[in-house]
């Protein structure tokens, strides 16, 4: 019971006093910020099509959450930037998905256009919802959570060496889709098995949904 404890008073001095470390933002995050940034207004919050300047301008983008899966990555980003053509059929592949889609080609990097592909493919696969703002996720997950889960969230934190645990790897997209949202908003604030503290008091209902909509997007 005394190793519990200790761990427990260790943990939350090395949470409240460590500097916040920071480390690459995931694909898929740095992904979300470039669609909402860029495709949001057309392909809507969703990637339904229904954003609110294809509705002013009465255009049909197409329905990210269902064409994405079919496509790899290299016709993504042809299809993105417009550079290149069908290998069988020869047409274009800019303008393959809708009419009214722009070239990207000069406004994107090639590292920005794998985050931005690693978003569309998590909105077209995943059935949880981004509850909060993963800025806020990202921020609070590096002062509260790194120091078990690790700086990139994949359960290599400075404390499982010191007390001998195997946190959850938030990278593994097989585990943490064994949780709904709620279930993990539910260990963040009331704590679960010996090792994983209670935030309650510390963290606020919303500090722990944008902190589910980061792990989310840890794992893609």
């Amino acid at each position: 019971m005394k190793i519990i404890i200790h761990a427990f008073v260790l943990l939350s001095l090395l949470a409240l006093s460590t500097p916040i470390v920071f480390s690459s933002p995931p694909p898929a995050y740095e992904g979300r910020r470039l669609y909402v940034s860029y495709c949001l207004l057309c392909h809507g919050t969703d990637g339904k099509g229904d954003g609110p300047l294809a509705l002013a301008m009465e255009i049909s983008p197409a329905d990210l959450t269902t064409t994405v899966r079919s496509r790899s990555d290299t016709i993504l980003k042809k299809i993105i930037t417009g550079k290149g053509r069908q290998t069988i059929t020869g047409r274009d592949r800019h303008n393959l998905l809708s009419d009214a889609m722009p070239e990207w080609k000069n406004i994107f990097s090639e590292p920005q256009l794998d985050s931005l592909i690693a978003y569309l493919r998590f909105m077209s696969n995943t059935k949880f919802q981004l509850m909060g703002d993963p800025k806020l996720g990202m921020q609070l997950y590096q002062q509260y959570c790194h120091v078990c889960h690790g700086v990139d969230g994949d359960g290599d934190g400075i404390m499982t060496d010191l007390i001998g645990i195997a946190p959850m790897d938030h990278t593994n997209p097989n585990e943490t889709n064994q949780l709904t949202n709620s279930e993990i908003i539910k260990s963040i604030i009331d704590g679960k098995g010996r090792f994983m503290p209670a935030w309650r008091g510390i963290l606020s209902q919303s500090d722990a949904e944008a902190l589910v909509s980061y792990i989310r997007l840890l794992s893609h």
